[in-house]
């Protein structure tokens, strides 16, 4: 209970500062920058070379490919059903597709599903999530954008990124059977320990429900996916279909619960692929899923 309600304190103080006259606008940005090039690398290198690989981990790995694949369904199919552009279809397939698992998820697994959570949310984030935003996702907003892309500039994207870095190098250690030293894992803990705080207040300095020109039609149904359709599918296919009642299992439920990925988000912005949409589903379905998590792991229980 007390960790969920830091969940909330968090998002509530980056809220605030936003709103704090004088308080740099870019101060996400520069938190991101720590996140993404300090804290998550940091966490990834400690808890990757920990993991006990079985079969069954394809399970967190294979969950955000079948929710873009549904998403890219989905939205072809009833984009003629509600007459949107090319544009808009491009940036709704990006940030409903594909889930917040490092940013928001990562706390909320670690809340609810202790250390193991948090590694198998490395797995759902790193060889899943980001390659499927760094892959999938750069092909989709250059196909629906019609700008020119090449196989060397997704491969950069991937390499180029520090915590996919970080896990390509774990995983190597982990193969190897080579642990870090006592000291060395306890710098590392130091180093990543501040990612839960950090990435929340980050995203609370990002939520901005007074944004003009919201496109209620487009928003709705991006919404509709990314919180009901996403998480119900995957629900009905690892616990319903394949039976898979473990804790593995239902995380890879919330984690199809989670809001918008920032990443996928920024994408579709870079690709000209309606801003304004794009940047208002990360800032409406980040917090919106937060009680979506609640509901779905409430639900989970009879299970």
């Amino acid at each position: 209970m007390i960790n969920l309600l830091l969940l909330f304190i968090c998002l509530a103080i980056g809220v605030f500062l936003r709103r704090l006259k004088g308080f740099s606008e870019d101060a996400s940005t520069v938190l991101n920058t720590i996140i993404i090039y300090v804290c998550l690398p940091a966490i990834t290198l400690l808890n990757t070379t920990e993991i006990h690989f079985s079969s069954n981990l394809l399970l967190p790995i294979l969950m955000p490919y079948i929710i873009y694949v549904g998403s890219f369904i989905f939205f072809n199919l009833v984009a003629p059903l509600i007459n949107i552009d090319s544009n808009t279809k491009g940036a709704l397939i990006l940030t409903a597709g594909i889930s917040s698992v490092s940013f928001v998820g990562f706390p909320i697994f670690e809340v609810l599903f202790g250390k193991e959570g948090l590694q198998n949310g490395i797995l759902m984030s790193q060889a899943g999530s980001f390659v499927v935003c760094g892959t999938l996702g750069i092909f989709t907003a250059s196909y629906y954008s019609s700008a020119d892309f090449s196989m060397k500039n997704v491969a950069l994207n991937i390499f180029k990124f520090p915590p996919f870095l970080a896990f390509c190098v774990a995983l190597s250690l982990n193969i190897s059977n080579w642990h870090f030293p006592l000291w060395s894992q306890q710098v590392l803990d130091k180093i990543g320990s501040p990612f839960s705080f950090l990435a929340l207040l980050s995203i609370g300095l990002q939520i901005n429900f007074q944004r003009s020109q919201l496109d209620l039609k487009a928003l709705f149904y991006g919404l509709f996916y990314k919180l009901l359709l996403a998480p119900l599918l995957i629900f009905t296919i690892y616990i319903l279909i394949l039976g898979e009642y473990s804790p593995l299992g239902k995380l890879c439920v919330i984690g199809a619960t989670l809001g918008s990925m920032n990443t996928a988000t920024i994408i579709a912005i870079t690709y000209k692929l309606n801003p304004n949409l794009a940047t208002q589903m990360v800032s409406i379905s980040i917090p919106l899923s937060l009680l979506n998590v609640a509901i779905w792991y409430g639900l989970m229980l009879y299970f």
